[in-house]
């Protein structure tokens, strides 16, 4: 597989983000789902839990994913456990060492920071990403992958107040209720170039994002200019390996920034 083989693959599904601002919601910009549904065609709304939210969308998203699987030549594969990475696995149909892992990824716009979001969690960085060959927690090896993508979705939040407040509705007055979500956003880059230096989340060994939504949709994140070797050399030792400390001389730390990497490394991050 050649760079030009990924590029195409990650503009074919650039090209299919295109489409599902329209398939997922209303013509207003609201988003489509409006709770679920019972044999008794009573609906219960949502909150803005974003578990939920990021659940439900990447169901949503599912039946429009086959198809554009279908059509340039690649199998979908699902993680078998909910824990495993990535969501979903495209395998060629004609050359099966070659394939690609997307990962659906939502968040939301901060109220009050113009163009700020969340952030996302982009995957461990524990075993199977220091282990290029291990299987545990993934539906194939790391290094079996010829690019891993995010497809994310950055969306506004409605009103505290109407999310806090889940109801039940008949199904007939589904036109009325009130999304919990709307404007939602979708981009698609290589998880390296959206990264941070900085964990996704504070109790597991996740990579966090960057959140300044320009960044993230033209792929310019603090690794951008160094590349994704440095990218993965990083996210390896972060947290595991030892640094001096700039605040005790002749004592050391653990690894928690970029900048604390290049210096051990001595690369120039003078223009980073």
């Amino acid at each position: 597989m050649t760079d030009q083989d990924k590029e195409e693959f990650i503009n074919e599904l650039r090209e299919l983000c295109k489409t599902l601002p329209k398939f997922v919601s209303t013509s207003g910009g609201a988003w489509s789902i409006k709770g679920f549904i019972d044999t008794k065609k009573t609906i219960y709304t949502i909150s803005c839990d974003t578990k939920l939210i990021s659940k439900v969308l990447e169901i949503q998203l599912l039946p429009k994913i086959y198809k554009f699987a279908n059509g340039i030549g690649y199998e979908v594969i699902l993680a078998e456990k909910q824990n495993w990475y990535p969501d979903i696995s495209f395998v060629n149909k004609t050359d099966n060492s070659i394939k690609f892992a997307v990962d659906i990824k939502s968040t939301y716009r901060l109220d009050g920071r113009k163009d700020y979001c969340s952030g996302f969690t982009l995957g461990s960085h524990g075993e199977y990403f220091r282990d290029r060959t291990s299987t545990k927690n993934i539906q194939f090896p790391y290094g079996d992958y010829k690019a891993h993508i995010t497809l994310g979705v950055i969306y506004s939040r409605v009103s505290s107040a109407i999310a806090a407040n889940p109801k039940t509705h008949n199904i007939t007055k589904i036109l009325s209720i009130t999304s919990v979500i709307k404007n939602l956003l979708f981009f698609v880059e290589e998880k390296w170039k959206i990264s941070s230096d900085r964990p996704g989340s504070g109790n597991t060994a996740n990579i966090g994002s960057i959140k300044y939504i320009p960044d993230i949709l033209s792929g310019n994140g603090i690794f951008a200019g160094l590349g994704e070797k440095v990218f993965d050399e990083y996210w390896v030792n972060q947290g595991v390996l030892q640094v001096p400390d700039p605040k005790r001389p002749r004592e050391f730390k653990k690894l928690t920034k970029l900048s604390e990497f290049l210096d051990f490394k001595g690369i120039d991050h003078s223009s980073h």
